[in-house]
């Protein structure tokens, strides 16, 4: 793959993560009990065929996540969440063939909807979620793909 193509990726799915995160650190913005939710991928747990750019940086998310678990201070916790394959426009472009198998690969035999992963950041940024600190949710229907 051309260089650009693998700088691209790693600035945009983990560089840019960790930016605005040492912003906010840094700024004092976050304050007790403050939440850092991160988006990883499924192919940050399994990687993603022709996609190594990608499955590396989502990969680098989940190693920064437990990193960040260990200095983060005063009750602020930082998580992630992994997507699998989720019903939107983009998946909606891709080959038939494709789509029924990113749909028929998990125990739901259907794919996930944005507001399955929505919801889970939202259970991140809540009180509910305050004793949990460098784990990273898959919200994926238990799919086959990275056990």
């Amino acid at each position: 793959m051309p260089e650009h193509f693998w700088d691209m990726t790693i600035a945009v799915n983990l560089t840019a993560e960790e930016h605005i995160n040492d912003e906010l650190m840094s700024r004092g913005l976050l304050k007790e009990n403050g939440r850092i939710v991160c988006i990883s991928s499924i192919s940050g747990i399994a990687g993603n065929f022709g996609q190594t750019n990608y499955s590396a940086a989502k990969s680098g998310v989940i190693g920064y996540v437990e990193a960040m678990a260990k200095q983060v201070k005063n009750g602020v916790t930082v998580n992630a969440v992994a997507p699998g394959f989720i019903e939107t426009q983009m998946t909606a472009a891709m080959p038939i063939t494709l789509r029924e198998a990113g749909r028929r690969m998990n125990s739901l035999s259907q794919g996930g909807q944005p507001v399955d992963v929505a919801e889970t950041i939202a259970w991140y940024c809540s009180p509910a979620s305050g004793g949990v600190n460098g784990n990273v949710v898959r919200v994926c229907g238990q799919s086959l793909i990275g056990k």
